[in-house]
């Protein structure tokens, strides 16, 4: 098994420091896996630039390298301005003009520099296995777009394609004809500059444009469509990468500012913490666990094979005793009797044996705000299905929530109008912090508090701060007397945090500068690894390891995929 990194979010930092280093260019940094100059995506159009589908683990093979080096070379070598300009209208001429420029700017690698140029190699050959893999060369328009990647970057980068490569699309080259031949040769020449490049590529990517066109009005399905199979995609175009998730709005408070940092409660007099079983009604307890189950039957999730994947994922090896009668390893005293009575034996050996075993404890934390009411169901399929999994993994979970006991800061708010309301109280509402299954439960005992996510009343406002030290301390407090391995805190929000009163008496970015501040603390601690599951939001400016979730089409076998795999990157 080859090197793998603890932390693939602390890969991807490695790689953001070298795309700077080698492009000269500061303030690069990836964001949910996007490259960004500060707060601004650098779109990377150029499809063999996206890891895809196998990551996580793709973050963390040396292919990945390779895109790093890629975006490098584009960030130096390509103005994105000009680039823009001169891109043809159609989504198909649009893709081809995209690599057309991704492989001049390879083209370019520093000869001082052979392992650049290797990782490139490594990242297009493994795109092109990727591509084969997925079985779009079986259609026409995927050879086509296959054959003009292959040829095209052999032609501009002067590196031959491997063999059989070269006799798979041997078909599809000779039947491009002269025309394109024709397209190609000034393409090496003009790769020094790039507006000359692009006189010369354009009339080669409106050519195979033309032909992407013409199969697609002969199949009379749109490219976007069938250049899709077993999750392998193409970028047919920008909107494609503008299909990212939505980035979570931050900003710095100036009232956190002004006190150093000091986070302020104008009362804890009204804040609980309530089990969610007992507040709501048995019965109604038991149609909500009734509606979650037919939930869950419908998205047909495999949950004993999500705990057998969770097992795998969270135990470590302990010693289980010893193997003997082997005839290698340690001596074994107790039978070295053998060796008298019988001259030839040889099984007097013993090796120690081990097993995995779960070492770990698992949080869930939702943010039951409003907002998250329309999204309740899905959150509810998808930690019930995780506690169960968990459950049957031999792992210790809690499933927590966070709210607030009123709107608009309820008794606090008036308790600070009756005060004669000083300046930056603070966070002025009431909070409650919800406990829909603890970690002594199983999921048997727990299940019926689950369904209680489905009641709609709960949700009001969200404070995630305080929710997030309260969750990370009683993951502490309840860890086994021998420790966990692993501690991990997975938070679900579709949002930032937000309580008007606290937004209305202090400033709009309070509470969120305060959540950045805690996650920032906690993680620091090295206590618990804390991972932000945003419902169709990116939430890395609070979290460095993160997800968005799609819950359009409810919990679906790809979403609690996405969740395991995030799991995974820390491993």
């Amino acid at each position: 098994m080859g090197p793998t990194p603890a932390d693939a979010q602390h890969f991807m930092d490695l790689c953001a420091a070298s795309i700077r280093a080698l492009s000269a260019t500061g303030g690069l940094h990836f964001r949910g896996g996007i490259l960004h100059r500060g707060e601004d995506r650098l779109p990377m159009p150029a499809p063999h630039l996206h890891p895809g589908p196998q990551a996580p683990a793709a973050l963390v093979l040396p292919a990945f390298r390779g895109a790093a080096d890629g975006m490098a070379l584009r960030v130096l070598h390509s103005d994105a301005r000009q680039h823009a300009d001169r891109c043809p209208d159609s989504a198909s001429a649009r893709l081809v003009f995209e690599m057309l420029e991704q492989f001049r700017v390879e083209s370019l690698a520093p000869e001082s520099m052979p392992g650049l140029s290797s990782n490139l190699a490594r990242r297009f050959l493994d795109w092109s296995n990727d591509f084969e893999a997925s079985g779009m060369v079986e259609t026409q328009l995927g050879m086509l777009l296959f054959t003009v990647a292959q040829v095209c970057r052999e032609r501009i980068c002067g590196t031959p394609m491997p063999a059989a490569r070269a006799d798979l699309v041997e078909s599809t080259r000779f039947h491009l004809g002269r025309q394109v031949s024709v397209h190609l040769a000034p393409l090496r020449r003009a790769r020094f500059s790039q507006p000359e490049f692009a006189r010369a590529a354009l009339p080669l990517a409106e050519h195979i444009g033309a032909l992407c066109r013409g199969m697609e009005e002969a199949q009379g399905r749109p490219a976007r469509t069938r250049a899709r199979r077993n999750d392998f995609r193409l970028l047919f175009d920008q909107e494609d990468q503008d299909q990212a998730p939505p980035v979570a709005g931050f900003g710095r408070s100036r009232a956190l500012d002004a006190s150093d940092g000091q986070y302020r409660v104008f009362t804890r007099a009204f804040d609980r913490q309530q089990d969610v079983q007992g507040l709501v009604r048995p019965d109604l307890l038991r149609r909500y666990r009734h509606r979650l189950d037919a939930a869950l039957a419908q998205q047909r999730i495999n949950v004993p094979r999500l705990g057998r994947a969770l097992r795998a994922l969270l135990s470590d090896p302990v010693a289980d005793g010893w193997e003997t009668d082997l005839e290698e390893g340690r001596i074994d005293g107790s039978r070295l009797a053998r060796l008298v009575t019988a001259g030839g034996e040889r099984r007097v050996f013993r090796a120690e044996r081990t097993e995995p075993r779960p070492h770990a404890a698992v949080t869930f934390l939702i943010d039951c705000s409003g907002s998250m009411k329309g999204h309740s169901e899905s959150v509810a399929v998808l930690v019930d299905a995780y506690a169960r999994a968990l459950d049957m993994a031999g792992v210790r979970s809690e499933v927590l929530g966070f709210t607030t006991a009123a709107w608009n800061g309820g008794r606090a708010a008036r308790q600070w109008s009756r005060s004669g309301r000083p300046a930056n109280p603070g966070r002025l509402n009431e909070t409650r912090h919800l406990v829909f299954k603890d970690a002594d439960s199983s999921w048997r005992q727990g299940r019926h508090g689950i369904a209680g996510l489905l009641k709609q009343d709960l949700y009001r406002e969200g404070v995630d701060g305080e929710a997030v030290d309260w969750a990370c301390a009683r993951l502490a407090s309840g860890a086994p007397p021998d420790g966990a391995s692993r501690s991990l805190l997975l938070v679900i929000s579709d949002g930032s945090p937000m309580d008007a009163a606290t937004a209305r008496a202090n400033d709009g970015n309070y509470l969120e500068h305060h959540l950045r501040d805690v996650v920032a603390r906690q993680q620091g601690a090295g206590k618990a690894e804390i991972l932000g599951l945003g419902v169709g939001l990116d939430l890395s400016p609070y979290y460095r390891r993160v997800a968005a979730l799609d819950l359009t089409h409810g919990t679906t076998t790809a979403v609690v995929a996405d969740v395991l795999a995030l799991m995974a990157r820390g491993r």
